[in-house]
């Protein structure tokens, strides 16, 4: 008896996890933007609707906008010069950029469809426009790479085929195991959106009319930031700054 229910378990546990990678290889593209095939779920009407949504929970959660009116306009007219003169100026999205008030928190990060945020922590400690295009540059780069579209395509993958371990095994062990596994292949996913928007955000940088180096003082001030909190890159969504460095030189010599 207990073997038949171990069995009906397993099958039913087998068809949810097929059920999971039929429809997550089903929602494959091409990115026009990067050449690459990727899995979204989301069209970009969503994707904007979604960023248009989170966007005053993100102002909310980072102190609102910062005061400065002027600093305000330098943001936003940085922000449009990268998108105008670059291929972002064909994407369907609807960017617009916006400095936060938060002055401890060094970041900054975008949202689907095209909302781009930087921090007053991060914009203080920037040395001039070329840094800051640097910074908008790779943000725009992560909008038009698709990459917060294809993390959720790649969670909601993730956790069918959780349910579906969960489901097919009274394993505590594998259905752990299996959670560590997924975790893992998504923060590489994770770290290859960072390298490729770096990539991206050169190529924004020199179409635009900027020194594409900038980028480069960038991930000096953020590991000047992080000082000896750094994990390592195995353990961390983002790439080790000198690895950034390395692929950011191989990007300019690739695009000039």
């Amino acid at each position: 008896m207990r073997f038949g229910k171990n069995l009906l378990r397993l099958g039913i546990g087998a068809v949810i996890v097929i059920f999971g990678i039929v429809k997550f290889c089903s929602s494959a593209e091409e990115n026009p933007y990067t050449g690459e095939t990727q899995y979204v779920d989301l069209s970009a009407e969503e994707e904007i609707a979604l960023g248009a949504q989170s966007t005053p929970i993100m102002l909310e959660e980072y102190g609102g906008l910062h005061p400065d009116t002027r600093a305000q306009r330098n943001v936003r007219a940085v922000g449009q010069r990268l998108v105008e003169n670059s291929i972002a100026s064909s994407a369907p999205y609807e960017f617009k950029f916006y400095l936060l008030a938060d002055p401890n928190t060094i970041n900054a990060f975008a949202l689907p469809g095209g909302p781009v945020f930087i921090t007053y922590a991060l914009y203080s400690r920037l040395q001039n426009e070329e840094q800051l295009a640097g910074v908008l540059a790779h943000e725009i780069g992560h909008v038009i790479g698709r990459h917060s579209a294809e993390r959720i395509a790649q969670q909601g993958f993730t956790n069918t085929v959780l349910t579906g371990v969960a489901v097919g095994s009274d394993s505590y062990e594998a259905t752990q195991a299996a959670a560590v596994f997924a975790n893992l292949v998504n923060m590489k996913y994770g770290r290859g959106d960072e390298l490729e928007s770096d990539n991206l955000g050169v190529k924004i940088m020199i179409d635009s009319g900027y020194e594409p180096e900038a980028l480069i003082g960038v991930m000096e001030i953020l590991k000047d930031a992080a000082g000896t909190n750094r994990v390592p890159e195995f353990q961390s969504t983002h790439p080790d700054p000198e690895n950034r460095i390395e692929k950011i030189r191989e990007a300019i010599e690739e695009y000039r």
